[in-house]
């Protein structure tokens, strides 16, 4: 049997507690700091660096509230004085905070830096000029073509049969698709299928992609004249 020596550990909690009220303090101090950077630079999460003679700290938060404060010294390890995981040890964390006040000081040096900096930044604009008028010129070619399959798609449902199908030519190219069902068109795309939808059920094309393949749908259109009139051609030829 092994004989013990006649000495009780030592009692952690008072050093424990004495830890966890330091960092409570410091965590609710450094999270004004981290709201009051949230503010300055916007979004919902970030970081920034101070750095002081002893190393450099590294507020991070996340929704405008503190996520941890690392302080990593000249040498030796880094220090998460305030971390979602667990608490530091009570003798990294003395050191950390030695450099506490220098650090908040930097913070402070930071933030005063940047105040006049938007005082000769002109809030006079141009005015932004309206679309409207490249809108309603997008929608009248648009519906112009969409006139013209939703024609074409009535004529290939009745030629096939079915409820719905596609038709396809390929011009200068540039592949055009047109899938109709009952109700007339579905979609019109060119360039294949990463291509440009001119017509579908979801939005409108730039104005941009119109201009580029509204002048080809012609050609697209006479494709299909084309096709339909050698297939009539065929069929008249046929005797019974």
């Amino acid at each position: 049997m092994t004989d013990w020596p006649p000495v009780d550990p030592a009692d952690a909690n008072a050093v424990a507690d004495r830890r966890d009220e330091i960092v409570e303090a410091v965590r609710e101090h450094a999270g004004r700091i981290a709201y009051q950077l949230a503010l300055l630079q916007g979004g919902d999460y970030g970081s920034r660096d101070v750095d002081t003679d002893r190393g450099t700290w590294t507020v991070k938060y996340e929704g405008g509230d503190l996520e941890y404060l690392l302080f990593s010294p000249r040498s030796g390890a880094d220090v998460y004085v305030i971390s979602t995981k667990r608490d530091p040890e009570p003798e990294p964390l003395a050191t950390a905070l030695a450099d506490y006040d220098a650090f908040v000081r930097g913070f402070n040096e930071y933030v005063d830096s940047l105040e006049g900096v938007l005082d000769d930044v002109s809030a006079e604009f141009p005015e932004a000029t309206t679309t409207e008028t490249a809108v309603a010129e997008r929608d009248r070619v648009l519906d112009a073509v969409r006139d013209a399959c939703d024609r074409m798609a009535g004529e290939l449902h009745r030629y096939e049969g079915g409820d719905y199908g596609t038709y396809a030519a390929r011009v200068d190219g540039t592949r055009w698709e047109l899938k109709w069902d009952r109700d007339g068109v579905s979609y019109l795309r060119a360039g294949g299928s990463g291509g440009v939808y001119l017509l579908s059920q979801y939005e409108a094309p730039s104005a941009a992609d119109v201009r580029q393949y509204a002048p080809q749908f012609r050609g697209f259109v006479e494709a299909y004249n084309e096709e339909i009139g050698e297939l009539e051609a065929e069929l008249a030829a046929i005797e019974l």
